[in-house]
């Protein structure tokens, strides 16, 4: 059975809580690989709207075994809010559809105190990242000093661990003009903490692949957008993982051979939340409109996010760089009513024409896009759920599209409700 990774083509915000929440209905296990509850999505399920931000879309689905990867961040304290958050929702969690990878890192309070008083340092340009710890957390991984949920179950280990921590935290701290972390207290909270996460933890990696040889069927849901990826995004106003698709095997466990498709979920335009470049961003009433049809608010931290035409040249990049096999286009009926439609085809920088954006960050900053005009369409597109019920117009911007990122499309999503999503391919067929 077939095996689907999604993955954002763009930074994030490109509506894969609806996509992965339709596509899991047929899915057995859902897994997230990567991030932490900096990201955000939300699910329109009848009259019920699920924000999730740590927990998989699938636990909203009954049936299903929902897991947290090794290449997620994990705040503890925030984790089992939001499962009681969702429970008072009516909805089931428990260790039988709930599994979180005894080797996920964990944030620490410390974490997030670290990574906004960084950002608060007047003299360093802002990341824009959402103070919640994860990059720090991802640091400490890397630094091997990070505390691991597996460290819960053992007092002698986990006060090692804690210890090795505050060793680099507390000097760190200091120079930022922090109180060192009370060790107690600290200790405290986890071992309380401890009882509430530990009969969620088990071997992901193991779990996961006795489903794949037993024929089930495993959706990978990835956090943020590829462009916010730590090796191919817009260094350094990224996040701290690895989101393109190869993330979902060494964020799993699973080895990549057991991928069979990747969905690339692509907004009909483009936005962004916080610092970095943005080629074809908007500040006239274009992009304004933009924004408001399409309530582009950050689902974590309200920020009002970014618009912009829809380019190409990223998509199309970041195609590559996931081995995207198929695209979702979302949001598609926010354009229902402009007269005109632009899309960027490719860069000019300094004279020079470019079909990709350059790594350096200077050199991204100068690129300014070469757009593409076409004409809108006066028809809605809201609601629909067959390409019969598009205008022509606008099955032509969706074509226009396919042609420039070299990718075909093989979803369109037409509004919120999950439902309304014309199938071209099905990333599940066998």
């Amino acid at each position: 059975m077939a095996n689907v990774v999604v993955v954002g083509t763009q930074w994030g915000d490109e509506g894969k809580g609806k996509i992965v929440d339709w596509l899991s209905e047929r899915a057995d296990v859902i897994a997230r690989f990567q991030g932490g509850h900096n990201a955000g999505h939300t699910l329109v399920i009848g009259e019920a709207v699920y924000k999730l931000h740590a927990l998989p879309s699938g636990v909203v689905r009954g049936g299903k075994l929902s897991v947290i990867g090794n290449g997620v961040v994990l705040d503890p304290w925030h984790l089992i809010k939001e499962i009681e958050g969702i429970r008072s929702q009516g909805v089931d969690i428990t260790p039988e559809n709930l599994m979180v990878a005894e080797n996920t890192p964990l944030i620490m309070p410390y974490h997030g105190e670290l990574d906004r008083a960084r950002e608060g340092q007047v003299s360093v340009a802002k990341i824009g990242t959402t103070g919640r710890g994860i990059g720090p957390c991802y640091e400490d991984k890397v630094g091997r000093r990070v505390i691991r949920v597996a460290d819960l179950a053992d007092t002698a280990t986990l006060e090692l661990r804690v210890d090795r921590a505050l060793l680099h935290h507390n000097p760190l701290r200091k120079g930022l003009g922090l109180e060192p972390v009370d060790r107690a207290d600290l200790l405290a909270q986890l071992r309380e903490i401890a009882v509430q996460i530990l009969p969620y933890a088990g071997p992901v990696w193991k779990v996961l692949n006795q489903k794949r040889k037993a024929g089930k069927r495993i959706l990978f849901e990835g956090a943020q957008g590829a462009l916010l990826d730590i090796d191919f995004g817009t260094y350094p106003f990224v996040t701290s993982s690895n989101v393109i698709a190869g993330q979902a095997a060494t964020g799993t466990g699973i080895g990549p051979g057991a991928i069979d498709y990747v969905l690339g979920i692509t907004k009909a335009y483009t936005t962004r939340v916080g610092e970095g470049p943005f080629p074809t961003e908007l500040e006239d009433g274009d992009g304004q409109q933009l924004g408001e049809r399409g309530h582009e608010f950050g689902t974590t931290t309200g920020r009002k996010r970014r618009c912009g035409w829809f380019d190409a040249c990223l998509v199309r990049q970041t195609c590559a760089t996931s081995g995207v096999n198929g695209i979702s286009l979302t949001k598609l009926d926010v354009l229902d009513g402009f007269e005109e439609l632009k899309i960027c085809v490719a860069y000019d920088l300094d004279g020079e024409r470019l079909d990709y954006l350059p790594t350096a960050a200077d050199r991204q900053a100068r690129v300014t896009p070469i757009y593409e005009t076409i004409e809108g369409w006066s028809g809605s597109t809201a609601g629909a759920r067959s390409w019969a019920e598009l205008p022509a117009q606008a099955i032509k911007y969706v074509r226009r599209i396919e042609e420039l990122i070299d990718c075909p499309v093989a979803l369109v999503s037409t509004s919120p409700e999950r439902e309304d999503t014309i199938l071209v391919t099905d990333p599940f067929a066998d």
